[in-house]
């Protein structure tokens, strides 16, 4: 327990002169802002969808947002190795560590599983609705269990590699989900409540 509170307390030494460290928060910004721009674009204006078809539109943007995960992820991984290592004891940087980053990918893999590819790559703005929102898990246990699931894994990732500045940024990773749900919720809320007051002002036609 005294090596963790440690490790902790470490993670505000910080070696701000790596550039791995702030190429590291950039890809972690710039995901979920890329996602939120070329989605409200392509509800307004439908850019994509004019040049390829919702669906492959809605394809091409979730392959981008696929490719820079991948990158973020590339980026962490460089910027832990830059910063000070903290060796810790090893059920917690092993087992402990395990099951943080395993309940993570859980937490997203089932997500996805429950959304399918175009409800998690943001089809609602590309015009490809869901009958009804979904309600099974893990949605029934977490508002947002997805953004939940990627922040235990950065942190599974901080332990792994015993790296305390790893703390900080999953901290800035849970930041940038808050502020992106912010912006995200009302405007899907938006978008149903649209298509609900659509089908409702047609069957008043019927």
């Amino acid at each position: 327990m005294t090596e963790l509170l440690e490790f902790v307390l470490l993670a505000l030494y910080i070696d701000w002169t790596k550039g791995s460290l702030y190429a590291s928060l950039v890809s972690i910004t710039a995901s979920p802002l890329l996602w939120n721009i070329v989605a409200r674009n392509e509800y307004r204006n439908k850019t994509l969808t004019k040049c390829m078809g919702p669906r492959s539109g809605c394809t091409a943007l979730g392959v981008t947002i696929f490719v820079a995960g991948l990158y973020r992820e590339v980026f962490y991984k460089k910027a832990l190795h830059d910063q000070a290592q903290f060796h810790l004891p090893y059920g917690i940087q092993t087992v402990v560590a395990w099951i943080i980053f395993g309940a993570g990918n859980f937490l997203v893999f089932t997500s996805f599983v429950a959304l399918g590819f175009y409800g998690t790559y943001l089809g609602d703005h590309f015009g490809i609705l869901k009958e009804q929102r979904v309600t099974q898990f893990p949605f029934n246990v977490l508002d947002d269990p997805m953004y939940v699931g990627s922040t235990l894994c950065f942190v599974g990732a901080a332990l792994w590699y015993e790296r305390p500045v790893g703390l900080l940024v999953s901290l800035y990773v849970a930041f940038t989900y808050y502020v992106a749900l912010k912006f995200e919720k009302p405007f899907t809320d938006m978008i149903y409540d649209n298509r609900n007051t659509s089908a409702k002002s047609k069957s008043k036609h019927w």
